[in-house]
C-alpha cells in the first residue's frame, strides 16, 4: 500500500504526446506542405527531409529559399537565433485536435 498518496505509475493514465501542424513556410520554406510532428527536432527533420526532395526535384521556389538559407549558415549566430524563433514559435502552437 502507498499510504494516502497515490502510487507513482499506477493507474495513471500514459501521457501521450500531442502533435503540432507546422507549414513549410511557417518553417522557412515556400510552400504549404503541411508537417505533424511531437517535438521541434521531429519537425526539423521533417522539413529537412522535404527539402531534400524539394532540392532533388528542381523547385525553383524552394531553391530561392535554400540560397538565403546558405547565406544564414555563415553566420552561427544567425543560425542559432533562427532557430530558436522557429521553435519557440512551434511551442507556441496549439496542440491539434
Amino acid at each position: 500500500m502507498c499510504g494516502p498518496a497515490p502510487c507513482e505509475g499506477i493507474n495513471q493514465p500514459n501521457k501521450q504526446k500531442t502533435m503540432k501542424t507546422m507549414t513549410c513556410k511557417q518553417l522557412g520554406g515556400a510552400c504549404d506542405q503541411k508537417f505533424s510532428a511531437t517535438t521541434f527536432e521531429e519537425m526539423a527533420a521533417l522539413s529537412k527531409k522535404h527539402g531534400m526532395e524539394m532540392f532533388q526535384k528542381g523547385d525553383k521556389p524552394h531553391l530561392e529559399v535554400m540560397n538565403e538559407m546558405q547565406k544564414m549558415m555563415k553566420s552561427p549566430d544567425s543560425m542559432n537565433q533562427w532557430r530558436e524563433s522557429k521553435r519557440k514559435e512551434f511551442e507556441k502552437l496549439q496542440d491539434d485536435k
